[in-house]
């Protein structure tokens, strides 16, 4: 390990990237870790952000990389896999870490920040994955906008998918939703599919149909083409956690039931595990990307102020003993 930072952050995207630029400007050593895989990278655009709305996915991100560089902040390409405890033992020991790369390279921290970000798991449904962040979507405020009035397939997928049906139809007139096996309607909940004119699909969903790079129709097991010029699913968001687990930090079942994610202790995302910290979609599943980019924020500040306190200790300590010395 060549050189200590005072922060290793595990994660380049709109959280991860951030969090060092408010680092950097703290006058703190920090490094940026990125796999290069965000998630929305299929997506055209990026929306719900203020200043920044309809900018490519992919260009925000390299924006944020210059601001990181612009404060001092370095930035690696690579894939962290694994990170352990390099700390003296006993207790009251201050936090130390390295961090392994899937290359084998190791970088020392005196503390870490894991903004890996998730992986949605997509129904095992023939088209789907093609189509994703085009017009396969998730999130009516992301691309509602974009497929207003429309004729829009909810494929039933989770205990989301009701919400998304009866969500959508606020965008568009014109929506189905299909059971496809998995919805089962409370009698509630039929009269409220009834009172918005949402139509119902029985039938398991077999593929999505699609013509010159458009969503066409969705088609079901028994051959039945319903034609829909988007598809709104709900996917099982797995957070991407395999650096925590090395360190003993467990993902846990998200209280919506739409998938695992990285619990938090405190304000700024502090992980049971002190001098480990997490910011974004590894932790808030359905964060959008401005959200992503407060917490890391948020994180960079409570994690300089971390150090801050530390360091006045360690002061406070060698003052202390320089006394000492001085009255022998």
């Amino acid at each position: 390990m060549e050189q200590q930072y005072d922060v290793v952050v595990i994660g380049g995207g709109a959280a991860g990237l951030s969090a060092a630029v408010t680092l950097g400007r703290a006058l703190r050593s920090v490094l940026v870790i990125d796999a290069g895989e965000p998630r929305n990278a299929p997506a055209a655009g990026v929306h719900g952000f203020l200043s920044r709305d309809g900018m490519s996915p992919l260009d925000l991100l390299a924006v944020g990389r210059e601001e990181v560089r612009k404060y001092g902040g370095s930035i690696v390409e690579g894939a962290a896999v694994a990170a352990r405890s390099t700390a003296e033992p006993g207790p009251g020991a201050e936090p130390a870490f390295a961090v392994e790369l899937a290359d084998g390279r190791l970088v020392a921290a005196r503390r870490l920040l894991v903004a890996t970000g998730l992986k949605d798991v997509l129904p095992d449904i023939e088209g789907i994955r093609e189509r994703w962040g085009k017009d396969v979507l998730h999130c009516p405020y992301c691309h509602g906008w974009e497929v207003r009035n429309k004729a829009i397939g909810i494929l039933g997928s989770g205990p989301m998918s009701m919400h998304q049906a009866l969500l959508f139809r606020q965008w568009s007139p014109d929506i189905t939703l299909f059971l496809n096996g998995v919805v089962e309607p409370t009698e509630e909940e039929w009269d409220q599919l009834a009172a918005r004119s949402i139509t119902v699909v029985d039938g398991k969903v077999a593929s999505l149909k699609a013509e010159h790079d458009a969503l066409s129709g969705v088609t079901l097991e028994s051959g039945q083409t319903i034609p829909v010029e988007a598809a709104v699913v709900g996917p099982r968001m797995e957070a991407r956690s395999g650096v925590l687990e090395s360190l003993g930090i467990q993902p846990a079942e998200h209280p919506m039931g739409v998938g695992h994610h990285v619990e938090t202790t405190a304000l700024g995302g502090a992980t049971s595990v002190p001098g480990v910290w997490v910011a974004g979609n590894v932790t808030d599943l359905t964060g959008q990307v401005v959200a992503a980019a407060a917490a890391g924020n948020m994180a960079g500040a409570v994690i300089n102020a971390d150090l801050m306190v530390a360091e006045t200790r360690m002061a406070v300590e060698a003052a202390r003993q320089g006394s000492l010395a001085t009255v022998r």
